[in-house]
């Protein structure tokens, strides 16, 4: 883990059950300490069921599954917090528990009943910290709401109204509260669905490259990664170098180049080389550093409608603060004036904004997408035309082997065993097809060694010391100088009938080609139709395949408007840049590396579910599961989302304008004015997270429960 323990042990056990463990420490209170982080890297280590911090209370409780293992390793991470967890210049907020909401309650309903003197000892020890944390932000901040709320309270006080100040602090206390809980519930509901997950890993052994379980992996293996898989552990480059994109852990942008001796972090991908790691922390220990910043990127940052709403709120107060000395100024009346400051706009707005996205976010991953944030919502709202790349999209991706044409002196056999070895660890869908014929069939692998991916061409290995080319026509005859001229008029025949076809070299000569036919998804046509009927207005299809295969697949699909083929990663990414420049606003779905280029420029970049490790990092929007119809409702979530926070920001501005109209008359009392505003403030939340969330499929059917 990266981090620097202390020399004492920071949490205390305070209470321990056989699957539950509950600790504090005063750490929690640090305020640049993001529990958001730190909950997410208990939650990701293996045997963890549940986390909750209670930031106030400097406390955390852990469920687990009650072994010593686990019991030690939550210990561990705790203990050895990683400097990433701690965020510079962060501000710390803390919540109101039920406990203060009953105990502010209480005391503003005894008040009444109380002598004098007891009246104005208690009013005053409740309303001290709002009146000082209101100067405290006047000077710091400037005009905002807790300096409205310690002027009511202040004027209250003043002119002897305890029971009013009294329950004014309850119900802001209140109000904060029910608010604090429906945003923590929004979040909370998608911290589970953004742990990484890492399954099968590729290891070398005695010369051969094996693929076994993660949780068999042993400190000393020898891990091996390409162009477009994650780093799933931490460990020292023993061979090999590349382009390694860290942000997930860092947030720096940009790709590093690594080489031999040099370490690495778990949850990195490597964008381009091949690279051989020495595992030097695994299991558990790596848990921290696994953690995917999908959490950061989803929760702390703000979409540009939320930042809008924020500035509009802000805005507002200082409107609020100067009707309130307005009506003081021109009545004279205190308690009018009070009446006025308790209404605040920024509340509402503000809240209702991160309440609703985060819902809706959340409805969308129970139909089985997952948004990256605020602003994937946003945009995906906005969206008008969808390029779809067409293998592993529209397509099932299940490629299957048709046709294995080998060349002379070679059997069909020999040529499957060949590129199935060659294409063993790639996760395209191609090598896939190939690997799945090869063992449908009982072939035997050949051991292969210096396994290298060129990104949209094809695979180089070394079989019992010979390289391999397996690949597209491109790749072998141009890039590799092998002829194929023999096999020209085999391979057209093929592709006439729409299969792609995959070219295989040994030793800088062609043995064979080997063809293969992806199916339509059943429910393509569906869900085309039903993007049309939503409202976008253009669809087109992009693929690397030859003319013939393209023509073939788009014939099957009337709502597309253009397919593009034989195209090379940049001229996916090209097409997107055309289309914005024309003033469409784009979403592209693919599943490759070679797609990243495209997913990166479009307006929202689309992954799915099957899809390699540096295009599920670099989509906005992620698909949990293979029905493209889950798209379609995403989408709709999205525009509901945007006209929910429409209707919430009017009917926040008519309630409370109308409000402060009624107390700046004199209409209301102080106390009737905060009620307004605060139970208005909880109905819009409340409207928000029901509108956002009653967005899902109307089929419980067609829901796909993400466990």
């Amino acid at each position: 883990m990266i981090g620097t323990p202390n020399r004492k042990k920071r949490f205390e056990i305070v209470h321990e059950l056989p699957k539950r463990i509950r600790l504090k420490s005063l750490i929690l209170l640090a305020p640049d300490l993001d529990l958001n982080y730190l909950q997410a890297g208990v939650e990701s280590l293996p045997g963890v069921k549940s986390v909750r911090i209670n930031g106030p209370a400097f406390s955390v409780a852990v469920e687990y599954d009650g072994t010593r293992e686990v019991r030690s390793s939550i210990l561990a991470a705790l203990d050895f917090i990683p400097k990433e967890a701690f965020l510079k210049g962060a501000e710390k907020e803390h919540g109101v528990d039920l406990l203060e909401v009953g105990a502010r309650t209480a005391a503003a309903a005894a008040t009444p009943f109380l002598p004098l003197p007891v009246q104005a000892a208690t009013s005053w020890i409740l309303g001290i910290p709002g009146i000082v944390n209101g100067l405290e932000t006047l000077f710091s901040r400037g005009v905002k709401i807790e300096v409205l709320d310690g002027t009511v309270k202040a004027l209250s006080l003043l002119r002897g109204d305890y029971f009013t100040s009294n329950s004014v602090g309850a119900l802001l206390s209140l109000g904060e509260y029910l608010e604090d809980q429906s945003e923590q519930k929004s979040t909370g509901l998608l911290k589970t669905l953004l742990k990484p997950q890492v399954g099968k890993i590729w290891i070398e052994k005695d010369g051969r490259e094996i693929e076994i379980d993660f949780n068999d992996l042993q400190v000393g293996d020898i891990v091996v990664c390409g162009a477009g898989e994650l780093i799933p552990i931490e460990g020292t480059i023993v061979e090999g170098d590349g382009s390694v994109n860290q942000s997930s852990i860092t947030g720096e942008s940009f790709p590093v180049h690594l080489q031999t001796g040099d370490s690495t972090l778990s949850g990195a991908v490597v964008e381009e080389g091949t690279l051989k790691i020495r595992a030097d922390k695994v299991g558990a220990e790596t848990g921290m550093a696994r953690i995917n910043r999908y959490l950061e990127n989803s929760l702390r940052s703000q979409s540009k409608s939320q930042i809008k709403s924020a500035e509009l709120a802000d805005k507002l107060v200082p409107l609020t603060f100067g009707a309130g000395l307005g009506v003081y100024a021109l009545t004279g009346d205190a308690a009018r004036a009070a009446s006025v400051l308790t209404v605040d706009y920024s509340c509402a707005i503000k809240l209702s904004t991160p309440v609703a996205t985060r819902t809706s976010m959340y409805t969308a991953s129970q139909c089985g997408v997952l948004l990256k944030g605020g602003q994937a919502l946003d945009n995906l709202a906005a969206i008008d035309t969808i390029v779809f790349d067409k293998t592993g999209t529209l397509t099932k991706g299940k490629l299957i082997v048709t046709d294995i044409v080998p060349m002379p002196l070679y059997e069909e056999k020999e040529l499957l065993s060949i590129a199935a070895g060659a294409e063993e660890h790639y996760g395209h869908p191609v090598a896939k097809a190939v690997v799945n014929e090869a063992k449908n069939r009982g072939i035997a692998l050949p051991a292969v060694s210096g396994v290298d991916f060129i990104v949209a061409h094809g695979v180089s290995a070394y079989v019992d010391g010979k390289r391999v080319l397996v690949g597209s026509q491109h790749f072998v005859e141009e890039d590799e100088h092998v002829d194929c001229s023999y096999i020209e008029k085999k391979a057209r025949q093929l592709r006439n009938a729409g299969k792609n076809l995959l070219f295989v070299a040994m030793g800088e000569e062609l043995i064979g080609v080997i063809a293969m036919r992806d199916e339509l998804r059943p429910e393509a046509l569906e869900a085309l139709e039903a993007f049309k009927a939503s409202g976008i207005k253009r669809i087109e299809i992009l693929t690397g395949d030859h003319r013939s295969t393209a023509l073939a697949l788009a014939a099957q699909l009337p709502p597309v408007d253009a397919v593009h083929w034989e195209l090379k990663p940049e001229d996916k990414a090209n097409i997107v840049k055309e289309l914005k420049e024309g003033g469409s606003r784009v979403a592209f779905a693919g599943d490759g590396v070679n797609d990243t280029p495209a997913l990166v420029c479009a307006d929202v970049g689309i992954c799915m579910p099957s899809g390699a490790d540096l295009a599920r990092e670099s989509a906005q929007v992620v698909m949990l599961n293979e029905d493209m119809r889950t798209l379609v409702e995403a989408h709709r979530i999205a525009i509901t989302n945007r006209e929910t926070l429409s209707n919430c920001l009017w009917s926040a501005v008519v309630i409370n304008s109308a409000t402060l109209l009624l107390a700046g008359m004199g209409k209301i009392s102080t106390l009737a004015a905060a009620m307004t505003h605060n139970l208005s403030t909880v109905g819009i939340l409340g409207y928000a997270a029901m509108k956002t969330s009653s967005a899902g499929p109307k089929d419980p059917e067609s829901a796909k429960e993400i466990n």
